[in-house]
């Protein structure tokens, strides 16, 4: 019997990459949810957006799954300090992430494509530094004007500046981290990077 994983994503252009991190396993059935207007209501202010993630959530669940996977940094964010009613476990997909940035000891530099998922995902980090006892040593570095380059399907455009970013820090001497799951493919570009 399969585990139905459900995938929430703020973009369909996660899918890929969520389909390609588990294409070997043939006991997991991906089912995608995809709800692009979050990212644009982010913009426009956060209130109310934590009552339409957790709705959300719960249309999930009802959907017969067995665990719900969330993709966007955003919608983690918003459940922050909310509390869920779900029978079925949620695993937030930034947590491995913020554990390797916690376990690293060298400067390093936290690349992100997404200006509205920084305060968010930096927030997260340092409270799971916090929880867990560790200390940070991370500056972040936004590659300008490239998020809307993915949201508009310009995806080569999108790869080919993040590639250019990777070669223009890769002579720092720090660790580099890439923060957005439409970057992690890409990292090969770079020997330095991680996630």
């Amino acid at each position: 019997m399969k585990t139905k994983l459900g995938c929430l994503h703020a973009h369909h252009s996660n899918i890929e990459y969520i389909e390609r991190a588990f294409q070997n396993m043939e006991k997991v059935e991906l089912i995608h949810f995809v709800d692009p207007g979050l990212i644009h209501q982010v913009s426009k202010g956060t209130e109310g957006l934590a009552f339409k993630v957790k709705e959300q959530l719960k249309w999930m669940e009802s959907c017969n799954i067995d665990v719900i996977l969330i993709t966007c940094t955003n919608y983690i964010a918003l459940l922050e300090g909310e509390f869920l009613e779900l029978s079925i476990p949620i695993i937030k997909i930034d947590e491995p992430f913020f554990e390797a940035i916690c376990e690293e000891e060298r400067p390093q530099t936290i690349l992100f494509t997404n200006p509205k998922t920084v305060e968010g995902t930096m927030d997260r980090l340092y409270q799971y530094a916090l929880l867990h006892e560790k200390s940070i040593n991370a500056e972040v570095k936004v590659i300008d004007n490239t998020f809307e380059l993915i949201i508009q399907g310009k995806k080569d455009a999108y790869n080919n500046a993040i590639i250019q970013a990777l070669h223009d820090v890769a002579g720092e001497l720090r660790h580099l981290s890439v923060a957005q799951l439409s970057m992690v493919r890409l990292r090969g570009n770079s020997k330095k990077s991680h996630r």
